[in-house]
């Protein structure tokens, strides 16, 4: 859900979130009153929400929404930048803080993010990282050289919407890029703990490695 009550700034983010895979807006309002109403009878995993809106502050709004394990996530996105808003944000448990005007990558890491806490299956235990990705402490926003947050989530999609396993050429087909590059990719999930990998050993050649989505992400 988008709350923005700026009607070309709000076409942009809808563009900008149907262009991202896995994605999709399920309403686009311009005030708080007509978001509330909305939620009542819609799912919404992930909420877009301004600061300044003509019918009350977007972050006190979102800092007073019921906390359940199926609450959506809240990405502020304002162009407020004083360091108190930020700090309020941040203690408030938003998702993420982007300062309009951002870029493409920038929004594309913070659904990332999401995606990457919405995937956890509840496991009985938590590992350290699972514990970091969880307090925010992820190298999402973060990302290494040679890792660009739109095609990793472009990966991350393919490994999710599909039961199949992948090797790097096969994903790399799929995704229009190369065989390293797919493999790059791949190995980054496996580090992030968000794909498995199986190797079937054949009898000549190297051993074939198959990417999957990890059962337990976190």
């Amino acid at each position: 859900m988008i709350v923005e009550d700026d009607e070309l700034v709000r076409t942009i983010h809808r563009t900008l979130v149907e262009d991202t895979p896995g994605f999709q807006v399920v309403s686009a309002v311009g005030t708080l009153a007509q978001a509330e109403q909305d939620l009542r009878h819609l799912t919404v995993d992930l909420l877009m929400v301004d600061i300044y809106l003509p019918d009350g502050n977007g972050l006190t709004w979102a800092s007073g929404l019921p906390r359940t394990p199926t609450s959506p996530d809240v990405i502020m996105v304002t162009a407020a930048n004083d360091l108190p808003t930020v700090q309020a944000a941040v203690r408030s448990g938003v998702l993420d803080f982007l300062i309009k005007p951002f870029d493409r990558h920038r929004l594309q890491a913070a659904f990332l993010r999401h995606g990457q806490r919405r995937a956890v299956s509840s496991p009985a235990h938590l590992t350290q990282s699972g514990v970091d990705r969880l307090l925010r402490h992820d190298p999402v926003t973060h990302l290494p050289k040679g890792i660009d947050a739109a095609t990793l989530a472009r990966v991350q999609h393919l490994l999710d919407s599909s039961p199949a396993s992948w090797s790097a050429e096969a994903a790399g087909q799929h995704l229009g890029v190369s065989r390293i590059t797919a493999w790059r990719y791949l190995e980054y999930l496996v580090v992030l703990y968000f794909a498995a990998v199986d190797v079937q050993y054949q009898p000549t050649g190297r051993p074939l490695k198959l990417y999957r989505r990890a059962r337990t992400p976190l």
